[in-house]
């Protein structure tokens, strides 16, 4: 998460859902702070978003008028106050969730809504909900994503984490519900921000419609398989891609390809066999080799390739990774990345950890961290979003961190 964002989030409280303002970890000078929109000890909460809108432009008395981006917030329009799904935290339904049965989408919500929680009790100083998090560090497992609750030992765990949560959850709820409390706002500045609502409400309704319109219009068939190549390459029929990897210590070409939504590259117990050129990689595929690729069914055509020399190592642009540079273009800055550099990056990085199984790269790119923060503002453009802000000394060292971890996990053949 880059230092300097203000975010618009949703809290569902026991009255009910409350939007409000949160300001990430910045840094002013040595010091880092964090803060939401209140006043010393109480957070401020609005049943809506026209609410928030009003008494953010004639607020002179909050926590977080001093934080550099105030005054870039407070010229916000109220539709671009509107919190975006993934920043919505619904604290009522923890229990719910946590008795459930864990699967990907429960175990992210549920660990983003904790981490909110969490943040809530450090600003706050709130002495019950520290103690949950510190009585309970079975959830520190939820980071694991869904592997960590595989069989039994992990059904065990899962039920650990109810069972700490149905203990101790109504605490915390009332500790937050008790620092909660929602200001008196300017009816005329509520006024204004609804209708700055209705009308942008309006343009997506004539948006849509003319989408709409658009769709009705009469297009002439097309012959898809007369768009198709006749001459479909070799990889393409196997399912299988070369693939290009440059990092700071060389240029290497290796394997992959998807069994269902898992990579897989040419590589065994936890490695990835790469090669300094195509024809080196050619000449090990044509030996017998023990690796991961060869249950996949086609590989047996890419050694038959090989051994009688018609196999061409050939890699399309989509395949080619290229690491250097991206670190120190995120220390400068959002304007110095290249986007679709760092798109392919995090595709390289994820399908490495997820086929290695570590989980080090989730847990770095996740939101709530600060370089998980700053990819997401630059790959998911949302123009809501405020730009992050210097400096991204941290979030680069970050992205080091991953690079060296993927080059420790490359076995050069």
């Amino acid at each position: 998460m880059a230092s300097g964002d203000i975010v618009p989030i949703e809290l569902g409280l026991t009255n009910g859902d409350l939007v409000t303002l949160w300001a990430p970890r910045w840094r002013d000078g040595d010091d880092e702070w964090e803060a939401f929109l209140g006043h010393e000890d109480v957070l401020y909460g609005f049943e809506s978003v026209a609410e928030l809108a009003a008494f953010i432009r004639t607020s002179s008395d909050n926590d977080l008028i001093d934080h550099p981006a105030w005054k870039v917030v407070a010229g916000l329009s109220a539709a671009e106050l509107e919190p975006q799904e993934d920043r919505t935290f619904d604290l009522v339904a923890v229990p719910e969730l946590a008795a459930g049965e864990p699967n990907v989408d429960s175990i992210a919500e549920l660990e983003d809504t904790l981490g909110m929680v969490r943040n809530i009790g450090e600003v706050c100083e709130l002495e019950s909900v520290t103690k949950f998090f510190g009585s309970h560090p079975v959830l520190g497992a939820l980071p694991g994503g869904v592997n960590a609750f595989a069989g039994r030992d992990g059904h065990d765990l899962w039920g650990q984490i109810g069972s700490a949560i149905a203990r101790g959850w109504d605490d915390v709820l009332d500790s937050i519900d008790s620092v909660v409390q929602t200001p008196d706002v300017d009816a005329d500045a509520v006024a204004v921000a609804e209708a700055e609502l209705l009308a942008a409400e309006e343009n997506v309704v004539d948006a849509d419609d003319a989408a709409d319109s658009d769709s009705d219009e009469e297009f002439e068939p097309v012959d898809l398989d007369e768009e198709e190549d006749d001459d479909e390459s070799f990889w393409h029929e196997v399912g299988i891609d070369p693939v290009k990897i440059v990092t700071s210590e060389g240029t290497y070409f290796t394997l992959r390809c998807y069994l269902g939504d898992d990579p897989i590259f040419l590589g065994a117990n936890g490695s990835i066999s790469v090669f300094s050129s195509e024809r080196a990689l050619a000449r090990y595929l044509a030996d017998e080799h023990a690796h991961d690729l060869a249950r996949v069914s086609t590989f047996a055509d890419v050694r038959t390739a090989a051994t009688d020399g018609s196999l061409q190592v050939e890699v399309t642009d989509e395949n080619v990774y290229v690491l250097p540079g991206l670190a120190e273009d995120l220390a400068q800055g959002p304007e110095s990345v290249d986007i679709e550099q760092l798109d392919l990056a995090v595709e390289l990085l994820t399908d490495a950890a997820d086929y290695t199984d570590n989980d080090a790269v989730e847990q770095a790119l996740a939101q709530s961290t600060p370089l998980g923060w700053y990819v997401s503002y630059l790959l998911n453009p949302d123009p809501t979003r405020l730009a992050p802000n210097p400096p991204f000394t941290a979030e680069a060292q970050a992205w080091r961190e991953l690079e060296g971890d993927l080059e420790s996990r490359l076995h050069r053949q």
